[in-house]
């Protein structure tokens, strides 16, 4: 007799744990496009004639993770032909950086790298 309960309990939906209802989420169409990338920018490293090599090399190590070969090499890159590419990377992070810079005297720029 209970079973006859129980298999028309299920028949007609009141059966508790055979009548849970599962909401499915629904499913966004597939997309053929990759995640959007934002558009790459420049920061460049300008020369001037009030900071020394050394107060240049040492922000440039503060700022960055570059070595000390890389820090020179930008230095002397800017020094030698007045603007370094110090990197690339996405506008609100180059404004960082060139927020940094700044606050070490140092004269940095940012443009797209297009």
């Amino acid at each position: 007799m209970e079973e006859n309960k129980r298999d028309n309990a299920i028949a007609t939906g009141q059966d508790n744990a055979a009548s849970t209802a599962v909401k499915e989420k629904p499913r966004k169409a597939p997309s053929s496009n990759k995640p959007r990338q934002l558009p790459p920018y420049k920061v460049l490293l300008h020369n001037d004639d009030v900071n020394d090599e050394r107060h240049v090399v040492l922000s440039i190590l503060k700022i960055t993770k570059f070595s000390l070969a890389e820090a020179e090499g930008k230095m002397r890159e800017a020094h030698n032909t007045g603007i370094s590419l110090i990197l690339v990377t996405h506008k609100e992070r180059a404004e960082l950086y060139q927020e940094q810079f700044r606050t070490f005297d140092l004269t940095v720029t940012i443009e797209p790298d297009a």
